[in-house]
């Protein structure tokens, strides 16, 4: 699929890929994790699913991650929001099925909070809504956090790669958008995948999200031995499932 760009209204140059949909099909719209991309399996997986069943995709990368534009360390939760909601508004049309994985879960449910005239359903893999403050902050050791404080980031050891910067602003902003305190209104069909070997995103912050979520339409499901990426060929098999049964709910 053909790479292109688009410049948001902040002026970031972002990277994203788009299949248009078929009349009267919706659109799935694939929100990446922290530090991930586009390029991933999971990813590669719905485009090529929504393309072949004539359902609309569109993927990109947010500024500083993959081949977008920006320096990583200076993201935070608004920019990337931000970003999201340029190509949503700029590069889609009729009803979105947000598929977001991991910090991508959050993005979806803050997507659903802006444009609830267009996002009809929702699939989070592994959701991590407000992960800055309940899931990261509180690993991080009393000098780590007198680091981010006083020097402004720390250094955190990645399972997938090279360290990376965890920065104050990063810390801060995530608490402007915290969601999980109260209830998050949305009433379409929402479907949720956990792993319960997951050591990123324990399972019971799904359960909590499942918890908050007002819609009578949720259904999760537990997968015993997965772990945070559930990009296994069992996990992206029933990703699709779970894609296919909300594009029979969700008429464009």
């Amino acid at each position: 699929m053909t790479m292109d760009y688009f410049t948001s209204p902040e002026g970031r140059r972002l990277a994203y890929r788009r299949v248009r949909a078929a009349a009267g099909s919706p659109t799935f719209v694939w929100l990446c994790g922290f530090k991930s991309d586009m390029s991933g399996g999971k990813a590669q997986a719905v485009e090529a699913w929504s393309k072949a069943h004539g359902h609309g995709a569109l993927l990109f990368d947010y500024s500083g991650h993959g081949q977008s534009e920006g320096r990583f360390e200076d993201g935070t939760i608004s920019a990337w929001r931000e970003d999201m909601l340029a190509v949503i508004d700029a590069l889609s049309e009729g009803s979105l099925v947000l598929v977001g994985s991991s910090m991508g879960g959050w993005m979806a449910l803050l997507a659903a909070q802006a444009r609830p005239e267009r996002v009809k359903g929702l699939v989070l893999i592994a959701p991590a809504p407000d992960f800055t403050e309940k899931l990261m902050w509180p690993e991080f050791t009393p000098e780590q956090q007198d680091e981010i404080l006083q020097e402004g980031f720390t250094l955190r050891p990645s399972d997938y790669g090279e360290p990376y910067a965890i920065t104050r602003a990063l810390i801060e902003d995530g608490r402007n958008w915290s969601i999980l305190d109260g209830d998050i209104a949305f009433e379409g069909p929402v479907r949720i995948l956990q792993g319960m070997e997951d050591p990123d995103v324990p399972w019971g912050h799904a359960l909590a999200l499942a918890s908050a979520l007002t819609t009578p339409d949720l259904v999760l499901t537990l997968v015993k031995d997965g772990d945070h990426r559930l990009s296994r060929d069992e996990d992206i098999a029933r990703l699709l499932a779970v894609c296919a049964e909300m594009a029979g709910l969700v008429k464009a």
